[in-house]
């Protein structure tokens, strides 16, 4: 029998074009990865490398749209890294390997084109979950953030893209901690909730010993003021269609 914290739920993205099974409790996946996905500018046989992967969400969608890319997702829950396997092979996708391991310990095959994250990020004096895997992808610090961050761009080749979605109020730690890693930021790409409303998460993009300075792009409206999504994100969330952040 499986237990209830592992029993899962059948589920799919871009409106049922993939296949996609979560955990029924716990940690579930939002927009976040999907609109990270979309944003990764990967080619045909590149190498792309993703911290807390979780079930597998940004991954797929990055294959799907990418045939060919060749990718390893990072994720510290063991129960959640097998079924981002599952999860790759119920679509067919051969190509996508998950470890069960911390970014910061994990044993990775050379280096990679790109690199992306959805850090956690809820700070630690916070109402803790009551379910520990859910408090496990969601409790962040500075600490770690940098870590991941280092990690990441480690292993990235020169000219390598680090991609990162995360709060607004993280941006002066990320910038900071990118440009020491060598992986400066070139571009912020804020996800405005509703037009004229502040965004509350940003996507940034570094590149690996660039040289460029960090330019404020224009930016995505995710929400009509009825609250349904905008032409732009259903064409992204529904179509899988690509996200450009850096000009």
């Amino acid at each position: 029998m499986t237990p209830p914290d592992q029993a899962t739920t059948d589920g799919h993205l871009w409106g049922g074009r993939l296949r996609y099974a979560q955990l029924g409790t716990g940690f579930r996946s939002g927009i976040e990865p999907v609109l990270l996905a979309a944003s990764i500018p990967a080619r045909e046989r590149d190498h792309v490398l993703e911290a807390g992967t979780g079930a597998g969400a940004a991954l797929l969608c990055l294959r799907a749209r990418v045939p060919g890319v060749r990718a390893v997702g990072v994720e510290v829950d063991g129960v959640l890294a097998r079924l981002a396997a599952a999860n790759a092979d119920a679509n067919g996708f051969d190509d996508i390997r998950f470890i069960g391991d911390r970014i910061e310990t994990a044993v990775l095959p050379g280096r990679f084109d790109h690199a992306l994250a959805n850090p956690p990020y809820h700070a630690s004096g916070g109402t803790k979950s009551p379910v520990a895997a859910r408090e496990t992808a969601k409790r962040g610090s500075k600490t770690l953030i940098r870590a991941w961050i280092g990690q990441l761009s480690a292993h990235l080749r020169a000219r390598g893209s680090l991609t990162l979605i995360v709060p607004a109020g993280t941006i002066p730690d990320c910038l900071a901690t990118m440009t020491e890693a060598q992986s400066p930021c070139t571009g912020i790409f804020p996800l405005w909730p509703k037009a004229g409303r502040p965004a509350k998460l940003v996507l940034l993009r570094g590149i690996k010993h660039a040289r460029t300075p960090t330019r404020l792009m224009p930016g995505l409206v995710l929400h009509q003021p009825d609250g349904s999504f905008t032409d732009a994100a259903q064409a992204i969330l529904r179509d899988g269609a690509s996200l450009q952040i850096d000009l």
